[in-house]
């Protein structure tokens, strides 16, 4: 039976906060290299940085009916995560829904599949990552679920989960661990702070970070060129 659940837990708003200070690549790797949804879903348009709540949506193929009826559901703050229930490629969404998503405060959108109008979203200044732009329209006709654990471009998504999105995709955190992961990225940030120094001032990696003995281990050797020449 079609559901809407209406008073779901949101992650703790300091650790969204602080999640969104990192990006994708950094809280991916804190969290020990999970959560990271497929790379088919890309930002419509560049330099967007979200982090928000998720309100997630199981809608039918070909059928945006679901994404205004969760709308309704949605806080400031939020990210809306829509995944259809099989393939599909339509254009679920387009400047119309962008503006009433961000009326009421939505910090973006998540779809496994089409969006469209996409030069007025980014005038608008909404952003969407999605698998396709496509200018095919959608119906009304057939129900799915609001905030029920979706899958969405292979990752599972609950609904309060921390999405973040930028130019290098999207990660979802789990609600229960956002303010440990955000913990670990800022950790991980301070110590690449003082990598990039240590690099920006001509140290090589392969000092660094001691690779040489684990190089000579698995056999690597260094030959001039001229002594290759000599052998042929």
């Amino acid at each position: 039976m079609p559901m809407v659940v209406t008073d779901i837990k949101r992650a703790d708003p300091a650790a969204v906060e602080a999640l969104a200070r990192f990006g994708v690549a950094t809280v991916h790797e804190a969290m020990g290299r999970v959560g990271l949804m497929s790379p088919r879903l890309r930002p419509i348009w560049k330099g967007a940085r979200i982090a928000g709540s998720a309100v997630t949506v199981s809608a039918p193929p070909g059928d945006n009916w679901m994404i205004h009826i969760a709308a309704e559901q949605c806080q400031p703050g939020d990210i809306m995560v829509v995944s259809p229930i099989s393939v599909s490629d339509s254009g679920y969404f387009g400047d119309l829904l962008g503006t009433l998503l961000q009326s009421r405060g939505v910090c973006g959108l998540v779809i496994d599949a089409g969006c469209r109008d996409i030069a007025d979203l980014e005038e608008m200044g909404f952003p969407v990552w999605s698998k396709v732009v496509c200018a095919h329209g959608t119906v009304k006709e057939t129900l799915g679920d609001v905030n029920t654990v979706i899958s969405c471009a292979e990752q599972v998504v609950c609904p309060g989960d921390v999405i973040v999105a930028d130019d290098d995709g999207v990660v979802v955190v789990p609600r229960a661990k956002a303010a440990e992961v955000a913990a670990a990225a800022q950790a991980r940030e301070t110590r690449e702070a003082g990598v990039r120094k240590r690099y920006a001032a001509g140290e090589l990696g392969l000092d660094l970070n001691n690779m040489r003995p684990r190089m000579a281990e698995k056999g690597l050797i260094y030959v001039a060129q001229s002594d290759l020449a000599k052998d042929a």
